[in-house]
């Protein structure tokens, strides 16, 4: 296949560039550096540009001619939307359509969308299957919700094949060491905690601990990268093979605490973690983990690196190698 991976300069972007290119696939990068990195465009060409910038999308496409895309370029943090929630619905939902105008217009048939369990909001039954309810409870959520309602509308209207996939927590970094988790500021757990733990942050910093759950501390789902990454190439090869358009959970099944988390990396890091619990943040639901039995029967995707010793070990690594 040939493929336009928009946001492929970004943390799971690249590893699914990686995996693409290591599947014999071509591999096209489009993405405005705003939070990507031009050092992580190492398995194709780049293409700089904005996804909202529906004339530099459609000279993207004109040029490549791809077989489809797979689509990271989406604003990502549930604190940052309940603030400015504009962001998200400008670059999450606006982009998301200039790209389905621009494949229309290209006739490009196929897309593979980075969605969320945030659409669910705060989920009624554990664990989450893909008959739950959409509730999303923040920007952040509902934009990704109006994403796949228009992946919906257009493939009714104009027939582009799609397939979202709504995971979880991602975690983890490229075995290899070649491309990671590298954001600024950093705001996702397992890097903050290795940083509290090898003293590259003062504390790390618990949002709430009095959650209905065992500890207090909020339950998620945790994904390697990598085996995220095998779920967006899998789903792209089967719709051009002529697979039908779905929403996909993908998670473990199982989920662990911010708390369990924080003792498993003192166990492998062998230091203790400085943090300090604070006020419950706006639009956190207290536990979220996935059903994934639909993604073993549809993707035949089981994860491979997903266990919390393989995330952690990983994402040390690649951390340690880049201070």
């Amino acid at each position: 296949m040939k493929v336009v991976v928009t946001g492929g300069a970004g943390y799971i972007g690249s590893h699914t560039c990686k995996e693409l290119a290591k599947q014999g696939h071509t591999v096209v990068v489009y993405d405005n550096l705003s939070t990507g990195h031009r050092s992580f465009v190492k398995w194709g060409d780049f293409f700089h540009g904005d996804i909202r910038d529906m004339q530099a999308l459609r000279s993207c496409l004109k040029k490549y001619q791809p077989d489809g895309i797979i689509h990271f370029a989406a604003s990502a943090y549930v604190g940052e939307s309940v603030i400015n929630p504009g962001k998200y619905y400008s670059n999450n939902v606006g982009g998301t359509l200039c790209i389905l105008e621009s494949m229309r217009e290209e006739q490009v048939p196929n897309i593979v969308v980075s969605s969320s369990c945030a659409v669910y909001g705060q989920p009624e039954t554990l664990p989450i299957d893909e008959s739950c309810p959409l509730a999303p409870i923040n920007p952040y959520g509902a934009s990704k919700f109006f994403m796949e309602r228009m992946l919906s509308d257009f493939s009714v209207a104009h027939g582009i094949c799609f397939t979202s996939l709504r995971y979880f927590n991602a975690a983890g970094c490229d075995f290899d060491g070649e491309v990671g988790e590298d954001h600024e500021p950093e705001t996702h757990l397992i890097p903050r905690v290795l940083q509290a733990a090898l003293g590259m942050i003062e504390q790390l910093e618990v949002f709430g601990a009095d959650y209905p759950t065992p500890d207090g501390t909020c339950i998620r789902d945790y994904i390697h990268v990598c085996d995220l990454a095998t779920a967006h190439v899998t789903a792209l090869e089967q719709m051009v093979s002529g697979g039908k358009s779905n929403c996909i959970n993908l998670g473990t099944g199982s989920g662990f605490s911010i708390k369990e988390i924080i003792r498993q990396t003192e166990k492998i890091v062998g230091k203790p973690v400085p943090h300090v619990i604070k006020a419950r943040r706006k639009g956190d639901p207290a536990e979220l983990v996935a059903n994934a039995s639909a993604a073993q029967h549809l993707l035949a995707w089981y994860p491979q690196y997903s266990s919390l010793e393989l995330i952690i070990n990983s994402a040390l690594g690649y951390m340690t190698a880049n201070r």
